[in-house]
């Protein structure tokens, strides 16, 4: 197994909690892979100008034996199963959305996915919660551990925060 893969999880359509729960299950459920550790779950106003119910999002630290491209493509599967269809809109409402925001220290820049997540730093709703899970966590780029970065001012999401784990 590897280590120290962090991913992003959104809801806002149906019962958001109960579907970020399904994404643990349905990775958990897998022989390649076994959920870590769970940050907070904070509710957040969307991102960019659709107009759309607020979301839930948390970040959870995984294992697997998938390498990045299969891991996509499971994640992905999820997303599916959950009910999320082709995206119509960027930034849209979705049931589930799961982003691989690092797979270790590995650096990967391609047209459907990029390693690590090259938003996640401008995102409140997703650095914050990566922040409780991964402070000590060395940044494969700027080769700093997480704490000690200076992170540009982001636009606030946050609403508030709903439970202190989803595990």
């Amino acid at each position: 197994m590897v280590d120290k893969i962090f991913l992003g999880l959104g809801s806002n359509i149906g019962d958001r909690l109960a579907n970020l729960k399904v994404a643990i299950d349905e990775i958990g459920k897998s022989d390649r892979c076994r959920v870590l550790r769970s940050s907070a779950v904070y509710e957040t106003s969307p991102y960019g100008d659709i107009k759309q119910e607020n979301f839930y999002n948390a970040v959870i630290e995984i294992e697997t034996a998938l390498g990045f491209f299969d891991l996509y493509h499971f994640i992905k599967s999820i997303e599916r199963k959950a009910g999320r269809e082709e995206a119509k809109e960027k930034w849209g409402p979705r049931e589930l959305d799961i982003d691989i925001i690092f797979y270790n220290e590995f650096i990967y820049d391609g047209d459907m996915l990029t390693i690590p997540h090259k938003e996640y730093s401008k995102r409140d709703f997703v650095l914050t919660p990566l922040l409780e899970l991964a402070m000590d966590f060395k940044h494969p780029v700027v080769r700093k551990k997480l704490r000690d970065i200076q992170f540009e001012p982001v636009e606030k999401h946050i609403i508030q925060k709903i439970n202190e784990s989803l595990l």
